[in-house]
């Protein structure tokens, strides 16, 4: 259980880097409490779907 809650709070952390904004204590309390494989996992994860989302978008708005 405590496996699947940091990988939910990596998925959140990751969410707010791609936004730049963050908390100082909530940082703090990810440190401790994510590993870097899941953040690792969940930035490459989150890339791969952005810039697929921004080919597919360029290809939508190219193809009309």
């Amino acid at each position: 259980m405590s496996n699947k809650i940091s990988l939910i709070r990596a998925v959140k952390a990751v969410a707010w880097s791609f936004l730049g904004i963050r908390k100082s204590s909530e940082f703090q309390e990810d440190i401790d409490k994510i590993t870097p494989l899941h953040v690792l996992g969940v930035g490459l994860l989150a890339g791969l779907l952005f810039v697929i989302g921004l080919i597919v978008l360029v290809n939508l708005v190219v193809a009309k």
